[in-house]
């Protein structure tokens, strides 16, 4: 291991275990501009939002008989697991849905596909090539509406989208007629089983804001922005898998490189009228062989919470279900500390849990 990182990690350890300060990083302002605002309101909030994909969010790089066929179908084990633990702590979160997986059958699927569809530069891209099953209990990978069901009996939890196909608004060959058809077809699935979708998270982070006019026309009111840092920025498939990019985005999993990325609710609500309920950090999951490094990462996740509670901001945290489908056990008794810590920032500096449709809300009640 290079030196320098390794005396970053020392003394990151050192700071969680020993001194368990946080530096108040002021990592809020953003390049978009914000609307003037009255006062801020009385406390911190913490908001969970997971991207809900299944195959659908991993199709281009893994496929579905392959390694990861394991964590796929975790998720089914998984998904119970975090919303008893969410209903325990009284936990808000907004679950980013792929729209393809309301679908009860390949029939029912196939019957909502727009008139009007990618035509990525890259054809592996597109999510309608991609062989699917009868129904959910011949393919789990790609049908989820008994899980979509549980989730919303749950108190506190919200159906967002994570577009129809899994769209990717920053790709070569992709137009704006194409997301506006596939965003009606994710309205219209999610309408069908009675969600009204308020709030989107782009794939792979793809933010793109010359279609910020076509979400408010759907209803959206909110969208999960990028943290700030110059290894989050939204980019296409081919810039994000640059080596620098992935190194710097890992060491910030441990080390604080992009700040603790709080967004302030006068930074919320944006010209176009949308939310912008900004990333803060990526809940990496448990793997044996970065273990010993799990303090460090449970210290920065800490850190931001605390920091949101004492400034009175937003600290959002995410990640994917299937991110938890191996080593469950492992990665709902991390998850359990953070909602922990939590709890003790909650009864100590009246903090909340929100979704993020909330937090937009909130936000623009206050312009």
């Amino acid at each position: 291991m290079n030196q320098r990182i390794k005396r970053l990690i020392d003394f990151e350890l050192f700071n969680y275990l020993i001194v368990g300060e946080v530096e108040l990083v002021d990592s809020s302002d953003h390049d978009s501009p914000s609307v003037p605002k009255t006062k801020d309101p009385d406390f911190g909030a913490l908001v969970l939002s997971l991207d809900f994909e299944l195959h659908w969010g991993i199709r281009d790089k893994c496929p579905p008989d392959g390694s990861y066929r394991q964590n796929l179908l975790g998720v089914r084990r998984a998904v119970p697991q975090m919303l008893d633990l969410f209903e325990e702590f009284g936990i808000a979160a907004t679950w980013a849905t792929v729209g393809f997986l309301f679908a009860a059958s390949r029939q029912e699927l196939e019957s909502f596909y727009p008139a009007v569809r990618p035509e990525y530069e890259d054809p592996v891209l597109s999510s309608y090539q991609e062989p699917v099953g009868i129904g959910e209990k011949d393919d789990p990978l790609h049908f989820a509406p008994s899980l979509i069901e549980a989730i919303c009996k749950r108190p506190h939890q919200e159906i967002g989208t994570h577009t129809f196909s899994h769209y990717y608004c920053l790709e070569r060959g992709q137009t704006r007629a194409a997301f506006r058809a596939d965003l009606n077809s994710a309205v219209a699935i999610a309408r069908k089983y009675g969600f009204q979708l308020r709030s989107i998270v782009f794939p792979r982070n793809q933010f793109n804001p010359d279609y910020a006019d076509l979400l408010v026309e759907v209803g959206i009111v909110c969208y999960r922005g990028n943290a700030k840092g110059w290894m989050c920025r939204a980019s296409a498939v081919n810039e994000e898998n640059k080596l620098h990019i992935r190194a710097a985005r890992s060491l910030d999993f441990y080390i604080n490189l992009s700040g603790l990325n709080l967004t302030g609710w006068d930074d919320v609500i944006k010209q176009n009228g949308l939310g912008d309920v900004s990333s803060s950090c990526f809940l990496r999951p448990y793997t044996p062989r970065r273990r010993h490094f799990d303090p460090l990462k449970l210290g920065r996740i800490v850190k931001g919470i605390q920091a949101a509670a004492i400034s009175k901001r937003i600290f959002h945290l995410w990640w994917h279900p299937h991110n938890f489908g191996a080593y469950t056990y492992e990665n709902i008794a991390f998850l359990r500390k953070i909602l922990e810590a939590y709890a003790r920032f909650r009864e100590s500096h009246g903090m909340r849990s929100l979704t993020m449709a909330e937090v937009a809300e909130i936000a623009k009640g206050r312009a």
